[in-house]
Order: C-alpha cells, then structure tokens, then sequence
C-alpha cells in the first residue's frame, strides 16, 4: 500500500511540473534558418545575453519604462571595460614569439626572450594574420607595465585557436583543450598582475585546422544602473511562438515571439520575418504612463565582433526601418560549422502608426540614450563595430485594458547557398521584390498570420497529446521550431524546390541524408513536399553522374557550400537504405507513385546494393558514427531489409508486379534469417557475431509504418520488453557499448510500442532530460542517460524525429 501511495504522488508532482511554468534547454526567440536563429539560453529572459545557436552572442534588449521607473525584460546588462593591455583588435602590437620549445622557466618575468623573434599581432595561418605561424606550437612573451593596480575586476581577453595554456608573471592562470572565434573574457585572481612590470606568456598548440593567437587584459567598468528587473512570472514555448509574462511595478507586460512556419504555406515559411509584440496592461486599475525600448545588436550580421558594419535608419512602405551589415559583404565566402552570416543585411521594422523613435549608436550607449532621452540624430552610421539598433515606442497612457503593439525583425542574405557551383537566392527573391515590400507584406499580414499560428500551435498539442501523451506534446512543441530552422528552402536551377539542413555542431555539412532520416516525420506530417526538397539534390547527385557509385552520397558539401560530398568515408548501406525508405515513406504521405516514378532507376541501383551488401553488413559507419564503426550491425541489417520491402512495395503500387514479389520474397527472406542471426534470448544482439550485447532497433519503425510486416509483431515486443529493463533516468541508452542515447531514436523505439503506457514510460525519461538537463543549449540529440547532460551537437534538425507517434497516428497506425 505504502508504494501505491508513493507511486501516486510521483505522479502528481509529475503532472504539476508539467502544467508548471515551461522550462526548456534554451528557449527559441528568432528562428528561420541556420544563420538567422537567435535563443534565450536561460530560464529568465532579462538574466542572460541572447545568443546564436552556437552559442555566440547576438543581443536583443528590452527595457519598460513605467511611470519614469525603468525595468530589464530582455537581455542583460552587458560589461563595458577599459583597456590595460590592448589586443591587437584596439591597436597593433608586437610580441616575442617563437615556434620551438623553450627552457622550462620560459614563462618567468627573469626569462631572456631577446633571441626570439618579433612579431606583430595576431598570429596565425589565415589571411587576418599579421605575423604568419604554420607549425605545430607558438610561444609568446609580452612585458607590460602597470602603474598602479585599481581595485577593478581584471580580465584576459583571449582569441585562441587550438589548445592554450596562459601564464602571467610565470604562473599559469588560463587552460583550455580545443578552440574559439571570439574574444572571450576570463577573470584574472587577485594578486596575479602585479604593480610596475608584468609578463603574459602563453603557449598554443595546434592540433587541427586553423591557427590563431591574440591577447590582451582588459578592466570591468562597474555600471551604476537605473534599471530594475521585470519579474518574470510566465514562459511559454509551443510551436511558433515563445511567449513571456512580467510584473513592471503596477504594469502586467506579455511578450510573444512568433516565427510563423507554417509548413502548408512554403512562401510564408521561407519568409525571414519574425514578430515581436508587446501587450501592456495596468494591475491595479490605475493609468500609467508606457514607453518600450527595444535594440538589436549589429552582431547577428557579423561572424565574429571585430568586423565592421554600417547601419542607417530610413521609412519605407509606412514602416520605420533600422538595417545593418557588414562593410566588406563577403558572399557565400565561408563554409564551417561554428560560423555565422557576415554577409546580407538585418532588419528591425516598426510600422509608422506606432510613432517609434528609432536610432543607431554604440552598444555601450544605446541604452543610456533611452535613460536620458538624448538620441543620436544620425540617419547612417559607416564603418563601425558592434552597434545597435534601437526603437521606443510610446504606449502613452495605460489602464487595465490590454494595449498591444509590435515590430518586425528580418534579415535579408542576398544569396543562401552555392549548388554545385550556382548561388542560389533565397525564394521570396524570385518575384524581384526588395526585402522592405516583404516587410510590409508581413506588417499587412500580421493579424491574420497571429491567428493561424495560434490555431496551428492549439492542434499540434492537441494532436500530440492525444498521440503520445502531455510530456510527448510537449516535447513536439520544442522540437518544431527548431527542427525547421536548421534548414534553408531555395528552388534549384531547374526549379526542384531544396529544403537543405545544416549538420549543426556535428560537422556542418549541408543536406547530410542520415541527418534527413531521423528529421522526416516532422515533414511527412505538415509538408512531405519538403522532404522531397531533403531528397532532391542527392538523387539528382547521382542521377546527373556527379556521384558514380551504386549507392548514395552522404551529404552535398559543408554549408553553405552544396558542391559535393566533403565528408571524409562513405557509408554506404546507411544511406542506401534512407533514400529509399523515405521515398516510399513519401509515396504513402502524398497518396500517389509520381516521386518514386521519376527517380526509380536510380532506387533500382541503390536496391540491388542493398540485396548485394545490406544484409550482413561489413565494418562501416552507419548514422550514429560517433560510436565508431561496426560490422555485422543488425540494426544496420534491419535498415536495409526494411528498404528492399519499401522497394517492393511502391514497385507494386507502380504496377510492376514482377519486380515487386521478386524483391519482397527477398526481403521476407532476410528477415527470417536476421531473427535467427540475431537472436539472443529475450532481445535481439547489437551484431550478428556479438551475442550478450543489445541495441535499439530503431530502424524497425518503418516496417510498422509502412505496413511491409516484414518482421512479426512479436519482435517489436520482445525488443519493447527488454529495453524496459535497461531504461536509466533520462532515457533508453543507444545500446550496450555505453549509457549515451540519442533522443530522437528512442521516440523510433518507443513508437513500436503496442500500447500507450509503454509508449509513455519511454518519453517521460526524455521529457526529463529536456527540462532538467543543465546543458543550455538548444535541444540536444546526444545525451548522457545517467546524468542528463549534453554530451554533443545542439540545435540539430534530427528532433524532427520526435514526431513519428504522431505521424503514426495521422496514418492510422495505433499502438
């Protein structure tokens, strides 16, 4: 009985976090496509700086000014410091260098560096470089003198690229494997830097890819603010809005986030224009007298800080425009993972009936110019760095009846993507339009786009709760936006529409086809034309005679580059059996052959593989490549299988009898010898060879989707059975080599499930993960079951994956 009771309160604590206040990862803010993607990487909105997805900050800040009272509801107060020691970014400088190990006391202020070498900052191997470093390590000696120490908080302002070691006056005070693209600050302990003469030195070492050194120490400005906090009593996520509520003193304030990717309407979709609204209200049945302040720093239009921009403010359209973008416009010149748009231009647009004040000036005064009311007159600001764009825009005298008004963000990248050689522009582009005629069509669109995004948001949670259950919908809701936003839509040369992904923090690749598998259901479900714009540009990589082999590429370049694979191995069974899964996953989702029809020479080439190689598969890499290569995968195995069914299927739907029974028989066949090849007592074995080991069988979903019925139903139980046993607190690891999982596989998995309550017992660990997880970041895939902690990539598109119990349900596949 004591357990019946426990078991009750658990439960009900569990429905009450649920119905709680959202807590997310990271919270979606503006989110349209790989570059333009900005998040709230905190549980608070006004207690962290937004930032890019990868982590870069991109800084939106919002403060209500009640009554003459100032309170922070977005952003934080960003540090301003003074410079003791210049980095090469303020003024040129030169160190001691040298590119062979020293002496053991190398670092010590007493070192004779008169030997080494001079060079001027930065160092490193691109064309930034100022003194060229192509070896292995760099060492680097700065003397310095320091009249008299203030009480201030010390920083080093560090850029380094790879491992570093940095030591002030011989000890060490900084250590970091890997490498950034930014300055970043870290606090220097007291009594480090002394009074009179200093010495930096710093060792870096490379151990892949580029080169860099930069350095300095700068001094934290203490700020004397006026501003108080909004309490934040709200946060909302559902599918294409995040919504906040405050407490600004006597005033009630609701922000909303509204990125309107509705899936059905590809234009509106494509269409990099989100809304920000504002309602106010009074609390206490009193006027009081509304101003907000919005900026937007010129950083979401810059890789890194230090690159110039120019800004100017104009009216266009009935709208009062702010625009900014780098000086030297490199288009489509950079292809990386950890990177972000340094060319286009970003937009923050108030319709004029709002009366907005808008300005441009440093980020360090935008927002003393609100405080004093004192704004810059300037229509253009040229050849500057870090700027913001700022709007008030007065609400005048509020009561207890909701005011509401709203602005307009956007961003306009000129050219998206290169495909094998042609710049594509982005698809609103296409009608000849300038991006300020997409603002206003979004200004006139905005009630009706409001609503619709409202309805969308109500009928997915009630079509994923009725699918999956409260946390599942909830799950769904995270995963909408995010998935889509890893992804650009453009229309290919002979006008095959592409909707292209970014591999992000997994390699950056563009339209990786085992990151395209797990995304599908999402895009099945609202718009399985855009999984054929996920398809397109590998068949037609094949099918042009660019890719020879008998079986698909894995990607098509590194973003935005879509010029050809530039990932180093083939994986060959893996990818063979996605294409042709998803076509006929496609086939079933629009109801006719046609997709399959145009392509079926090349499915032809890529099934015969399968039949040839598929079933015992050599050592190769499959999707989950971060655990290494492996032979005799029997999840592998099933994968291929399941796709020579598919094959066989739409064949029969093509009318071509003959070729279907051929490759059924086929598949039937190796299906009855994988179970006895893979049989292991109560589960099914991680390798043919391997028993006494275990794995998700993930790739066994499709066989219940499609309805192939390949494989008995009584393996998907005996599989559900025992992974019930193996479940950790945050989720069912991927199989036995290690307690990782990764999330979007286990709603694979739990989707075999014959009943609800199973189903269940497999998401509500997951639904953990994401709202206990101390990893902020957006959503990640890869995670530690026993801890709850990211263990790599964010922001991937693959949580579209999330979505196939509901994309069971709308093709009448129950548990």
């Amino acid at each position: 009985m004591k357990k019946y009771y426990s078991l009750i309160v658990v439960s009900i604590l569990f429905l009450l976090r649920l119905n709680a206040q959202d807590r997310a990862p990271a919270y979606p803010l503006i989110t349209h496509d790989t570059y333009f993607s900005i998040w709230s990487f905190g549980d608070e909105l006004n207690q962290s700086v937004t930032k890019h997805w990868t982590g870069k900050n991109q800084s939106l800040s919002g403060v209500l000014k009640v009554d003459g009272q100032f309170y922070r509801f977005l952003g934080a107060e960003s540090k301003e410091y003074k410079t003791i020691l210049p980095a090469s970014d303020e003024t040129a400088y030169q160190a001691n260098y040298s590119f062979n190990k020293p002496a053991e006391s190398w670092t010590a202020k007493a070192f004779d560096d008169a030997k080494w070498q001079k060079g001027t900052a930065p160092f490193g191997d691109d064309k930034s470089a100022k003194t060229k470093w192509n070896s292995d390590d760099l060492y680097y000696r700065r003397k310095f003198s320091i009249a008299k120490l203030s009480a201030g908080k010390k920083y080093l302002k560090l850029n380094h690229d790879d491992d570093v070691e940095v030591f002030i006056n011989g000890k060490s005070v900084y250590k970091k494997e890997g490498w950034v693209h930014e300055y970043i600050y870290i606090p220097i302990r007291e009594g480090d830097l002394n009074a009179g003469e200093n010495v930096l030195a710093i060792h870096v070492k490379n151990t892949a890819g580029g080169r860099y050194l930069d350095a300095g120490i700068v001094e934290e400005i203490p700020q004397k603010s006026a501003i108080s906090l909004a309490k934040q009593t709200n946060v909302k996520v559902e599918a294409t809005t995040t919504k906040y509520n405050f407490n600004c003193g006597h005033v009630n304030l609701e922000v909303t986030f509204t990125a309107p990717l509705l899936l059905n309407d590809i234009a509106l979709t494509a269409r990099p224009i989100s809304y920000i609204s504002y309602a106010v209200k009074s609390t206490d049945a009193k006027a009081h007298k509304v101003d907000l302040y919005f900026s937007a720093s010129t950083n979401i239009a810059v890789n890194t800080p230090d690159q110039a921009v120019t800004a100017k403010k104009s009216t266009v359209n009935n709208l009062s425009i702010l625009t900014a973008g780098t000086i030297e416009q490199p288009i489509l010149q950079k292809k990386a993972d950890d990177l972000r748009i340094d060319w286009g231009y970003m937009y923050v647009a108030v319709p004029e009936k709002f009366k907005a004040t808008q300005y441009i000036n440093k980020q360090a005064e935008s927002l003393n110019s609100f405080l004093g009311a004192k704004y810059p007159l300037a229509d253009e600001v040229s050849n500057a760095k870090e700027l913001n764009l700022s709007s008030i825009i007065p609400f005048g005298s509020v009561s207890e009846n909701s005011v509401e008004k709203y602005l307009m963000m956007g961003y306009d990248d000129l050219k998206s993507v290169e495909y094998f050689g042609m710049q594509l522009a982005p698809i609103w582009k296409k009608s000849g339009e300038k991006f300020e005629t997409q603002l206003a069509n979004a200004d006139k669109d905005y009630v009706s786009i409001v609503k619709k995004c409202a309805d969308f948001n109500a009928k997915l949670y009630a079509d994923a709760e009725k699918a999956g259950g409260t946390a599942y919908a909830k799950l769904c809701e995270l995963a909408y936006r995010q998935s889509i936003a890893a992804h650009k839509i453009v229309y290919a040369p002979n006008n095959d529409i592409l909707f292209l992904s970014k591999e992000n923090f997994s390699g950056g690749f563009i339209n990786t086809v085992d990151v395209t598998y797990p995304s599908a259901p999402e895009y099945l479900i609202y718009n399985p034309e855009l999984l054929t714009g996920m398809l397109n540009g590998i068949f037609y990589y094949s099918e042009s005679g660019r890719w020879k082999k008998p079986y698909p590429a894995h990607d098509l370049g590194t973003y935005p580059f879509a010029n050809g694979q530039t990932y180093g191995e083939d994986m060959p069974v893996e990818e063979a059996g996605n294409m042709i899964i998803l076509t006929g996953a496609i086939t079933k989702a629009q109801g006719n052959t046609k997709y399959a029809e145009k392509h079926w020479a090349i499915l032809s080439t890529w099934v015969d593989y399968l039949v040839k190689e598929g079933f015992d598969p050599a050592n190769q890499l499959c999707t989950d490549d971060f655990a290494g290569h492996l032979a005799r995968n029997a999840n592998l195995s099933v994968k291929a299988i399941v796709a020579i069914g598919a094959y066989a299927q739409m064949a029969q739907q093509l009318g071509k009898a003959g070729e279907a029974k051929k490759y059924k028989d086929i598949a039937l066949d190796m299906a009855k010898k994988w179970q006895q090849m893979a049989d292991d007592g109560d589960h099914y074995a991680l390798t043919f060879n391997d028993k006494n080991t275990w794995s998700q069988k993930y790739n066994l979903v499709w066989d219940k989707l499609l309805g192939l019925k390949l494989f008995p139903e009584a393996v998907y139980k005996k599989e559900i059975n025992y992974y019930l046993t193996r479940q950790n607190a945050f989720g069912l690891p991927l199989d036995s080599r290690k307690t990782y999982t990764k999330s979007d596989w286990i709603m694979w998995t739990a989707t075999l499930a014959d009943n609800q309550a199973d189903f269940q017992k497999f998401v509500k660990p997951v639904y953990k993960f994401a709202n206990e997880t101390e990893s902020r970041v957006p959503l990640n895939d890869w995670h530690e079951t026993t801890t709850g902690t990211k263990v790599g990539f964010q922001a991937r598109s693959v949580v579209g994956g999330y979505f196939i119990k509901l994309l069971a349900d709308k093709w009448g596949i129950k548990n």
